[in-house]
């Protein structure tokens, strides 16, 4: 009886990256975990939604990802929102520092998973922001639309 490997499990994603940032140039990265939160990992408990990536040294950190403590476990064994360190290779570093340093864009962590062998995996792309649309105009116009209906309904 051939066993078969479980596929990639998604366990956390980032959706307000897409709505915020012109993703570019996405990269597949290991984790260094300790402890038990590859457990707390497999029982789907994360959130990347506040995380983003930092140049420390030579090195790729995620800071303020939240893996919080895996219940069964005593509860001083990991703290939440440690930094962990990124496994990339050399290359993928010095490209992605490169961008960072030079073009001014941001690592931004898309996609928390395990993969079909049960590694932690995280999705990170290099990023420029967008700009933000200026509705001082439109909430002007819709307040005076309102206050002018609401005049025109009293006076008669």
């Amino acid at each position: 009886m051939a066993t078969t490997a479980p596929k990639a499990r998604t366990i956390a994603e980032n959706r307000r990256a897409r709505f915020d940032y012109f993703l570019e140039d996405n990269v597949e990265a290991g984790i260094v975990l300790m402890g038990t939160e590859i457990k707390a990992l497999r029982d789907g408990r994360a959130n990347i939604a506040e995380s983003y990536a930092a140049v420390e040294g030579r090195e790729i950190v995620l800071i303020n990802a939240d893996i919080p403590p895996y219940k069964q476990a005593n509860r001083f064994n990991h703290e939440a929102r440690r930094p962990r360190k990124l496994l990339l290779h050399r290359k993928q570093i010095d490209r992605l520092i490169g961008a960072v340093q030079r073009d001014g864009q941001t690592i931004i962590p898309v996609r928390l998973y395990l993969n079909e062998s049960g590694k932690a995996k995280i999705e990170i792309a290099l990023a420029k922001g967008k700009k933000n649309h200026d509705k001082r105009e439109a909430t002007a116009e819709r307040d005076w639309q309102r206050d002018k209906a609401r005049l025109m309904r009293d006076k008669g």
